[in-house]
Formats: C-alpha cells, sequence, structure tokens
C-alpha cells in the first residue's frame, strides 16, 4: 500500500524501506530505493541510509516520504497494489518524480487506485466512479468520457479549471 499519507517510522530510512521485507539485504533496499527515484536524495541525507527520520517521516518532505513508500512496496513486490491519493499535497515537480516512481511500481501488477485526480488513471483499464459510496459508473476511460455522467463531468469540471481566467 502507498497512502496519502505516508506511514514511517522513527527508525533509519534502510528499516523504514525494509518494513516491506524485513530480510531484504542492503542491496536490495538501495536498489528499490532507485527504483522509487528515492536513492540520490538518501545518498544526500547526513547519514545516508542510517539517517534516523522523525516520527511520521517529519524530517522529510512529501515528495520524500512518498518514495521511501514507494521504495517499501517495491522490495515487498506484492501482486496487488493499493494506492490511496499518491499524489495529492505534492508539489508538481514531486508529483513528476513520484508518477515516474509509481508507473515503475505497478507494472505487471494489480492496482486499486483511489483518486479525485483524473490526470491519474488515464492507464487504467477499468475505472469505477463512486458516488456517496455507490457505484455509478464503470468502464474504460474512454467510455465513461463519451457518455452522460458523473465521470465526464469531472473532466469538464477539471478542463473548466485548468482555462486561465478572462477580465
Amino acid at each position: 500500500m502507498v497512502l496519502q499519507e505516508s506511514v514511517l517510522f522513527r527508525a533509519s530510512v534502510a528499516e523504514n524501506i525494509a518494513y516491506g521485507h524485513p530480510s531484504a539485504t542492503f542491496e536490495q533496499i538501495v536498489a528499490a530505493a532507485q527504483t522509487a527515484n528515492a536513492h540520490d536524495f538518501i545518498s544526500a541525507l547526513p547519514n545516508g541510509y542510517d539517517t534516523i527520520v522523525g516520527e511520521r517521516g517529519e524530517t522529510l518532505s512529501g515528495g520524500q516520504r512518498q518514495r521511501i513508500a514507494i521504495a517499501r512496496a517495491m522490495i515487498r513486490n506484492a501482486p496487488i497494489l493499493i494506492l490511496d491519493e499518491p499524489l495529492v499535497g505534492l508539489d508538481v515537480e514531486s508529483a513528476g518524480t513520484v508518477l515516474q516512481a509509481l508507473e515503475r511500481l505497478m507494472a505487471d501488477k494489480t492496482v486499486v487506485l483511489i483518486t479525485h485526480q483524473l490526470s491519474t488513471v488515464q492507464r487504467a483499464d477499468r475505472v469505477v466512479v463512486l458516488q456517496d459510496g455507490k457505484i455509478v459508473q464503470q468502464g474504460s476511460v474512454k467510455e465513461l468520457a463519451a457518455v452522460d455522467g458523473l465521470y465526464r463531468r469531472f473532466i469538464e469540471s477539471e478542463a473548466r479549471d485548468a482555462l486561465p481566467a478572462t477580465s
């Protein structure tokens, strides 16, 4: 799982990554961090992989916390992955870096992606639209965009919000 608010522990970066696979070797931890676009920033920390992160990862940025959570999921290599709003609260640059790492993580896995950001579901095979806890639409992105419904209204709303204001 990679959650909107990643759970990190007051432990070293390496221990936080290895939480997904406690018997992982240091080489496996580094490989997971590299795949998650985290190795460079980890190496730049005062003690590298031995740097202790604060409770809940408070000493790291949101993007750094997400990339450590992604590295943890990568090292676990589970066939089913749950992503809950993994890009919320990240600046554009961090979101791009995290998205690249997520794409590598999602390869060859069954992924359940919970999001309000339509840009993150464009590669989905199947989209399920919920309203008030009930399924109101389901299908491919293309199918849902072609019919009048909540998904298309989301697309239209997002497009309106992206337009520059006119005076």
